[in-house]
């Protein structure tokens, strides 16, 4: 992929107080170049029980690159195609959830648990051109999964 259509990613998840913070990171820690820099801010929840919000904010065009490669083997791109003029908002930005399960064992899938959102690059800055840059990025996206034999079929969530 030679371009990066998006401004930047960000990926963003909950530890909750049932869960084990370290696995929860290596579950984000799944999408992110080596070593790159999460953010974590400790809340607490209506009950007082503790929660971690993990994040980060992937910008350079390399970085963004790896993200993308990540989620290239993404099981469901026939739904996320199908879905992707409501996956994108009026501000040109596009989410999907991924399975913090699923992305702690190295998999790439569609469910509960991490926020993937990112900024679609568009000029001008409409709807209409965002989708379609989004759409382009994931066909090629979709296209690499299938030559290399991954699944792009249906998904759960």
């Amino acid at each position: 992929m030679s371009s990066v259509p998006f401004h930047y990613v960000d990926l963003r998840t909950f530890c909750y107080a049932t869960e084990d913070e370290r696995r929860v990171e290596d579950a984000l820690r799944a999408f992110l170049p080596e070593e790159f820099e999460i953010e974590r801010v400790v809340n607490a929840g209506h009950h007082g029980d503790r929660i971690v919000v993990l994040s980060a904010r992937v910008e350079r065009a390399d970085d963004v690159r790896h993200v993308l490669s990540r989620i290239s083997d993404l099981e469901g791109w026939d739904r996320v195609l199908a879905e992707l003029d409501e996956r994108v908002d009026d501000n040109n930005s596009l989410f999907l959830r991924l399975d913090k399960q699923a992305a702690f064992t190295g998999r790439a899938e569609l469910g509960p648990g991490i926020t993937f959102r990112a900024k679609v690059e568009a000029y001008p800055a409409k709807h209409e051109k965002a989708v379609k840059n989004a759409r382009e990025t994931f066909e090629e996206l979709a296209e690499e999964a299938d030559d290399t034999g991954e699944s792009g079929g249906e998904a759960t969530e």
